[in-house]
């Protein structure tokens, strides 16, 4: 489904619009071509009691989607403030009386200015397997754990510089890991087949009426191909139209440069 998600806005708006208005064409004049004359009688008497299930079945999996999306989201946006807020915490850490900030401060800047152009967006962002960003990170881990092994340094700051590294390498997984998430592929198909399955049965009702009376079915397809959008729009906060934010990265980067961490780099 990645490359659904991956779409921009204007593509998924218009063509699931278009697979919407479509299949409530198609069915107008399916159920005229396919039922005999006959029995086109019964067609309303069939359809309209189908109506209120099938669209409480699909306003039910709707909301749930959306909902799940629209959480996934906000806590992509929590996994980076949490990458930034450990940035931070080692940057300070940094600064601790006998440690050495400066190779510690330029190889942080160097990992967070590779993440955010190599591994932010696209399969970079879920594989974590961009080159620049893998160098970058194995820098600051060295720079990091050298100046940890100094003796001169106590205890308590090694610490806090081993601890402060493990929560930027260990924040840097959870966003790889949640930027590796798709949506379940069964879950999409019962999805859209409950949505199409409403505008068809809502093409089967008017299939007897005039061109301007069947355009009422128009805003049934409407509902229904704007939900389908907006979900896979939301479903690729690495990949889709609504890219996570990297501000509080970018925040840190720009702190560090100005030396607000005690000296820039």
């Amino acid at each position: 489904m990645n490359w659904l998600t991956s779409l921009p806005t204007v593509v998924l708006v218009v063509g699931w619009l278009f697979l919407a208005l479509l299949v409530a064409a198609v069915a107008r004049v399916g159920v005229r071509a396919l039922v005999p004359v006959g029995e086109q009688d019964r067609v309303p008497q069939i359809a309209t009691p189908l109506m209120p299930t099938l669209g409480a079945a699909f306003a039910i999996f709707a909301a749930l989607s959306l909902a799940s999306e629209a959480g996934y989201l906000r806590a992509a946006e929590g996994l980076v403030s949490d990458e930034a807020a450990a940035a931070s915490r080692l940057a300070w850490a940094a600064t601790s009386p006998r440690v050495r900030s400066e190779p510690i401060h330029v190889a942080l800047l160097d990992y967070l200015r590779a993440t955010r152009v190599g591994e932010w967006e696209g399969a970079a962002a879920a594989s974590g397997d961009d080159p620049a960003t893998a160098r970058a990170i194995a820098g600051l881990e060295r720079s990091v754990r050298a100046e940890a092994a100094r003796p001169e340094l106590g205890t308590p700051a090694s610490t806090e510089l081993l601890s402060s590294l493990d929560s930027v390498t260990s924040s840097r997984r959870a966003r790889v890991a949640a930027a590796s998430r798709n949506l379940p592929a069964l879950y999409v198909v019962t999805l859209v087949a409950s949505g199409l399955a409403l505008i068809v049965n809502a093409g089967a009702l008017i299939f007897r009426s005039s061109l301007r009376t069947s355009l009422l079915v128009v805003g049934v397809a409407s509902v229904v191909g704007l939900s389908l959008a907006l979900l896979f729009a939301l479903s690729g906060p690495w990949s889709g139209p609504f890219i996570v934010s990297g501000h509080p990265l970018d925040t840190i980067i720009g702190d560090l440069k100005s030396g607000f961490f005690g000296g820039g780099p």
